[in-house]
Formats: C-alpha cells, sequence, structure tokens
C-alpha cells in the first residue's frame, strides 16, 4: 500500500507541469473572457505525446493506466488552466475506451493514431434534453438500411464539438418497449462529425469559455456500419467502461483545480497587508485555507485508490463515484474559500480566482449529481433500498 506517487509518475506531473508553464495565466485568462478552442495547448500536448498516455502503445499510445491518467490531468487543472485547459483534452484520454475494449483490430488501427497525434479531435455525444442522467430513455434512433444506419436525434452537453471531426454516439437500433430490458437495445457508433446531417449549436454559459458545449440536432445521418462499436444493442454496457475512468479523472482535474485556488490565496494573504500585518496572519484567514488543504489532500488520496482499483481490474464504481464526489465537494470549497481570502479582489478577474470558481461548478455537476453519488453509494454500499 501506497500513499504517494512513484517515481515515474512524479517524473510525469513535473513534465506536464513545465510544459503548462508555456500557456500561463494571460492565455487562459485571454481564453476565457474571448473564447477559442486552445489549439495551440492542445497541440503541445499532441507534440508531446501525452493525449495517448492510456492508450495501447500498438497504435502509438503510451499503454500507461487511468492512474497515470490521472496525475497528468491534475497537473494540468494545478497549472492554473484548471477545467479550460483540461476539458481540452479530457475526451482523449477516457473517451475512446470502448473502442479500445470493444472495437476491432481495423478500427483501432483508423481511429486511434489520429486522435492521438491531434490530428483529429473527437466528441462524446450521449446525454439527450429529455433522458438526464437516465441513459435507457435516450431518443435518439439508429435505423440500419443495408450497409449503413440512419441516425435521428438531439443530443446535449456536448463538449468541443464546434472543433471535433469525429464523435462517439450512442443511439436506440430497438425501441425501449421492445427490448428485454431498458439496457439493451443502445449501440455505439464511432464515426464522423458529418455537419451537413448535424447542426452543431453552441450554449453560452458561466465559464469554460475556450471550450465549447454544445446542443445537437442529428437528421438523417448516415453512419456506416463498419463504424459500430461492438454488437448491436450492447452498447450502453460499453459505454460504462468509459464512465468509471471519466469520474476518475474529473476528480483529478477538481483536486488540481483547488490547488491552484488554494496556492494564490495562500499567496495573497502573504502579501496583503492590512492594520500593519499580513492578513494571513490571522486565524480567521489561516484556519480555512488549511482545512481546504486538508480536504484536498483526502480528495487526491480517493482519487489514486480509485485509479489504482481500475487499473487493476477490480470493481471501481463505488470509488471512482466516491472521489468524484469527494473532489468536487474539496475544490468547490477551495475556490470559493480563495475569493472570500481575496475579499473584493476575489471578484475581479485579474486575479484569476473568480474564474477558478465558475469553472469548479462544472465538477459538482457533470457527468453525474452528487445527489446521484450519494444515492448510488446508498444502495451499493450501505444496501439501502433503491430511491429512484
Amino acid at each position: 500500500m501506497t500513499y504517494s506517487l512513484t517515481p515515474e509518475q512524479s517524473d510525469i506531473r513535473a513534465a506536464v507541469l513545465r510544459l503548462c508553464e508555456q500557456f500561463g495565466d494571460e492565455y487562459w485568462l485571454k481564453k476565457d473572457e474571448e473564447g477559442g478552442f486552445p489549439h495551440e495547448f492542445h497541440a503541445a500536448m499532441a507534440t508531446a505525446g501525452w493525449l495517448g498516455i492510456a492508450m495501447p502503445e500498438a497504435y502509438g499510445g503510451s499503454g500507461l493506466g487511468i492512474s497515470e491518467a490521472a496525475v497528468l490531468m491534475q497537473a494540468v487543472a494545478e497549472s492554473g488552466a484548471g477545467f479550460s485547459g483540461a476539458s481540452a483534452i479530457h475526451m482523449n484520454i477516457f473517451g475512446l475506451h470502448p473502442v479500445v475494449v470493444f472495437g476491432t483490430d481495423e478500427q483501432k488501427r483508423q481511429f486511434l493514431p489520429p486522435l492521438i497525434a491531434g490530428r483529429e479531435k473527437t466528441c462524446f455525444a450521449v446525454t439527450e434534453p429529455d433522458a438526464g442522467l437516465d441513459t435507457t430513455r435516450l431518443k435518439t434512433r439508429a435505423v440500419r438500411e443495408g450497409n449503413h444506419y440512419v441516425l435521428s436525434g438531439r443530443k446535449i452537453w456536448i463538449s468541443t464539438a464546434q472543433v471535433a471531426e469525429k464523435m462517439l454516439i450512442l443511439a436506440r437500433t430497438t425501441p425501449i418497449e421492445e427490448a428485454a430490458r431498458p439496457s439493451l437495445g443502445m449501440t455505439l457508433f464511432y464515426t464522423d462529425l458529418d455537419r451537413s446531417a448535424v447542426e452543431v449549436r453552441e450554449i453560452p454559459k458561466m465559464g469554460r469559455k475556450a471550450v465549447d458545449s454544445n446542443l445537437l440536432f442529428i437528421d438523417g445521418l448516415k453512419v456506416p456500419a463498419a463504424d459500430r462499436i461492438g454488437e448491436e444493442g450492447r452498447g450502453f454496457h460499453y459505454i460504462l467502461h468509459g464512465m468509471n475512468p471519466e469520474r476518475i479523472l474529473i476528480a483529478a482535474e477538481a483536486v488540481g483545480l483547488g490547488r491552484a485556488a488554494l496556492a494564490r490565496a495562500a499567496r495573497y494573504a502573504t502579501e496583503r497587508v492590512v492594520f500593519g500585518r499580513p492578513i494571513g496572519q490571522n486565524q480567521a484567514i489561516q484556519h480555512p485555507l488549511a482545512e481546504r488543504w486538508v480536504e484536498l489532500e483526502a480528495a487526491e488520496l480517493m482519487v489514486l485508490r480509485a485509479a489504482a482499483a481500475y487499473d487493476r481490474g477490480e470493481e471501481a464504481g463505488t470509488y471512482a463515484n466516491a472521489a468524484k464526489y469527494c473532489a468536487a465537494e474539496a475544490g468547490f470549497r477551495a475556490c470559493e474559500t480563495a475569493i472570500m481570502t481575496h475579499g473584493g479582489m476575489g471578484y475581479a478577474r485579474e486575479y484569476h480566482v473568480e474564474r477558478y470558481f465558475r469553472e469548479i461548478q462544472i465538477a459538482r455537476i457533470a457527468p453525474v449529481s452528487p445527489q446521484l453519488i450519494l444515492s448510488y453509494i446508498a444502495e451499493r454500499v450501505l444496501g439501502l433500498p433503491k430511491s429512484y
């Protein structure tokens, strides 16, 4: 049992932080104000080989685990890039795991190398306006016509769809009322985002302006049968293999952003002098910051435990969900405390902590709400009756 990073993981962290120094506070502040995908950052991460950290070596990746990917993503967020930087590469790290596990050799040879090299970007099209977290109720349909499928429906909160060339999309091939059970009858595809059949409409939002979120209107999208991942009707089962890594990585990013906020708050508390003394000399400032450090350290341990369980092939759902909950709450409190430590200046954009506070909301909301995580743990761990 270990409670620290391995030497190799420490090297990953240090290398990523060095790379992120090229993209300082002013870069991310400008992206937050003006928008526009951080192509330069994405390209730098691709050139350094980080986009394939958890992808098989046979297709150009590094063949490492979710533990190493979590170290990478935490370092990105902690550098000050926050969720603007992390979300720009997040999908590359975990998104195509269903393809890695269930795709054919030909599909992996075709789909993985361009993503790892940064030549293509992709998006994850699962969530729908009328289904929310109840994925089994999604309404996007895929109808087989000869050697292709025709897809129609809507998807919402689809990140990077403005810049993506490809998408991993889940659709119903069997109506829910005809399926043996609700989780069956859904099929997974990895295919071109053909904008002649998919309208991508950006959603204005609170933060993370650099990475777009979108509503997709899909009308008669032709998808080759060769782009289907695995068996028809088993798509819901396949995407589950990407959900635990996603929760772990979101948790790592939340810890990283919380640490960025905490470091900035501690520095300000040391430098800011009021009534002839640094405000950090006052225990009313010291104690909340110290509490946030403790909470972030505990959250990181939960992230590492969940990642280690996943990499060992153990059942990781409980720990992945717990890590996401713990880290999101710890990150939120750290960002909130950073604003209060800055006082009025915490409300000013030039001090960055208000950007952190807006971005940390993502970790609390997505990809699953804190309330649903608590319901999951109550049912699966504590044996309480199912509440939903």
